[in-house]
């Protein structure tokens, strides 16, 4: 079984490594780790783990939250063999790639930020209309989605009913065009990530400016 932890620790020398050996003593391999956010002496991380289908999570959250300043904010499923894109590489690949840098983009945030699916919206009359979305995606958006009242910068999104289990955010890219992202059921989207996604969506429109 392979998870994904989301975990908070001091960010100092040696956290990391106590965190691993308490990973270790639950039971649990780590894939990769990820750094999503530093501040005031903290760091989140998300780690990526498997246990070979014989330890239940529960233990290895046991194991990590026994060690001194350690906390699991999140545990969660993860595809096995789903691969971690860092933002360099998905600039490179917005750069290199023959597809319009917003489409690629779209493609790789899933992996960049850790979502289940990404959406290319855009207003359509008193609604939103669906572009383009990852396979995962819906094909439409409920009515009562919002359009984000700030639309010239990234920000969650005001979640409808409908889709209560969501955590989700928007970033502006081309004319009255969004991309959106969105987990189920969390972890909640820091504002490190939504930084992120704004940076990232500005870089695929220069891109693509820059290509005429």
């Amino acid at each position: 079984m392979s998870y994904l932890l989301r975990v908070s620790l001091p960010d100092v020398p040696g956290s990391l490594g106590r965190l691993a050996t308490a990973i270790g003593a639950g039971g649990g391999n780590i894939d990769a780790i990820e750094i999503v956010e530093r501040h005031d002496g903290l760091a989140v991380d998300d780690v990526f783990l498997n246990t070979g289908g014989q330890v239940l999570p529960d233990s290895i959250v046991s194991s990590c939250n026994s060690v001194e300043g350690v906390e699991v904010l999140w545990v969660s499923r993860y595809p096995s063999g789903s691969n971690l894109i860092r933002d360099l590489e998905a600039v490179e690949e917005m750069t290199s790639s023959e597809e319009d840098p917003i489409d690629s983009l779209l493609r790789l945030l899933p992996a960049v930020l850790v979502v289940d699916w990404a959406l290319r919206v855009a207003q359509d009359g008193d609604g939103i209309k669906v572009l383009d979305g990852t396979p995962a995606a819906p094909e439409s958006l409920p009515d009562d989605f919002k359009w984000p009242k700030d639309f010239a910068h990234t920000s969650r999104v005001e979640v409808p009913e409908p889709w209560s289990d969501f955590v989700i955010a928007a970033a502006p890219v081309v004319d009255d065009e969004l991309v959106v992202i969105a987990r189920r059921g969390g972890p909640e989207i820091l504002d490190s990530e939504v930084a992120r996604l704004g940076h990232l969506a500005a870089l695929a429109v220069s891109i693509s400016s820059n290509r005429g």
